[in-house]
């Protein structure tokens, strides 16, 4: 009968409980850890709480919680992009409930790491070019937290949020030296932050070199190096093997524009002072070069 269903319910309960803390306590690079998830989903699964039900009790929807977002930020060591957005989506139904409707030994654990998890969402819409998808997303938090429904903590408070409003910001006002300096270990906001700071550099990377195709025949190897955000002059002449362009003494040699014989040469002026501009302090570097 009916105490027969809590009874199971609660040893159930008691071991997603259990299967949580050996996932937490498991290091993250253990080959055990997906079979240990698919277990806790469809622990999920059979507790009825993959989505949340107003009968589903505070315990269990803060457990259901738990394994999603751990879920999703073990796709981000997979460097599984497509894993972590399912999460983030299977996570969406879990964040518009409030905190109270989660049981949990402390305030602080009442949130959850849904900070974590929109940030690193907000991070992937940006390298993936996503700027109406990021701005939407934004758009519905600073809504949230203007209504207190974030905890009362205003966004510009939170610094798994900010990072990825800052880097947009500067990616919109071509700053990549200031986006390139927050992706280091120490800019970033945690470690999984670095999984896609990683594709958003070489989605600059692209951009820069496209651009100084067009304003330069030709580079030292040396100032490609600063220009393209690179460790080492090595790491210049595989990337320009990669984009076909020539290595000669020292200098790189640009595959010739089909209308570069038709530029002026203030054209060529005004397109090289684009890239001075958008990749900033390298200037004074820069008008020694062509």
């Amino acid at each position: 009968g009916l105490s027969t269903a809590i009874t199971t319910t609660m040893s159930s309960e008691k071991d997603l409980a259990s299967l949580l803390h050996q996932i937490h306590s498991t290091p993250p690079s253990s080959p055990q850890i997906p079979s240990l998830l698919s277990r806790a989903k469809l622990s999920l699964l059979h507790l009825n709480v993959l989505l949340p039900i107003p009968t589903s009790s505070p315990r269990l929807l803060f457990l259901a919680r738990s394994v999603l977002e751990t879920g999703a930020l073990y796709s981000i060591r997979l460097q599984n992009p497509d894993a972590f957005t399912r999460y983030f989506q299977q996570l969406q139904p879990f964040y518009e409930l409030p905190s109270s409707a989660f049981s949990t030994a402390s305030s602080s654990d009442a949130k959850g790491q849904r900070s974590k998890v929109t940030g690193l969402y907000l991070l992937l819409l940006l390298t993936k070019g996503d700027y109406a998808g990021f701005h939407t997303l934004l758009e519905g938090l600073q809504v949230e937290a203007a209504a207190g429904a974030m905890g009362g903590k205003g966004l510009e408070d939170d610094k798994f949020i900010q990072y990825p409003v800052m880097l947009e910001q500067w990616l919109m006002e071509g700053s990549y030296d200031r986006v390139w300096s927050a992706t280091g270990k120490e800019g970033v906001p945690s470690e999984e932050f670095g999984v896609f700071t990683d594709v958003l550099i070489q989605t600059i990377r692209s951009e820069i070199a496209s651009c100084s195709e067009k304003a330069y025949p030709s580079l030292p190897i040396v100032n490609a190096k600063n220009l393209l955000f690179l460790d080492s002059e090595g790491s210049v002449v595989e990337f320009a093997r990669q984009r076909d362009w020539a290595v000669k003494d020292g200098r790189i040699y640009f595959p010739l524009q089909q209308d570069q014989d038709l530029r002026t040469e203030k054209e060529i002026l005004v397109a090289s002072g684009t890239v001075i501009e958008n990749t900033i302090g390298y200037a004074r570097e820069l008008e020694t070069i062509v």
